[in-house]
């Protein structure tokens, strides 16, 4: 799930479906355009702290990240409008559980003012990642 997004200083929340999480950090970038269509961003060895908790309660069903302007969500399948939908949805549960958005009212708001980016379109599952800046839940 090669994206950009997942940077220094972000929070990423993902799903555990399997004991021990079996959790793998690798494939670094130095940098990588949208799609990373031609299979690679700048490949490079990289060096990075990081902090691993289990939170109690719901887990998201897709990932999820949190930077100081936005909060994103991401969705893989194919075809790429599914992955779409994978990202949307997701973004949809995380506004009604943690900032108690009804339906209706996420739709609105996500119809207004969601940005989304193309993540992967190479590997056979694609990614799209679902913004929101945080400007717009207060």
């Amino acid at each position: 799930m090669d994206y950009r997004g997942f940077a220094p200083g972000v929070t990423a929340i993902f799903p555990v479906f399997v004991e021990g999480a079996l959790f793998h950090l690798g494939d670094g970038h130095a940098t990588q355009g949208d799609g990373e269509i031609v299979g690679t961003g700048v490949e490079t060895a990289f060096e990075m702290a990081f902090t691993i908790r289990v939170e109690p309660g719901a887990a998201p069903t897709w990932p999820r990240g949190i930077t100081e302007s936005e909060i994103f969500t991401a969705g893989n399948a194919r075809p790429l409008d599914q992955a779409l939908q994978h990202a949307t949805s997701e973004m949809m549960r995380w506004l009604a559980s943690d900032y108690r958005l009804d339906a209706n009212d996420a739709s609105h708001l996500l119809g207004q003012v969601v940005r989304y980016d193309i993540g992967n379109v190479f590997d056979p599952a694609y990614t799209v990642v679902c913004r929101l800046e945080k400007r717009w839940l207060s």
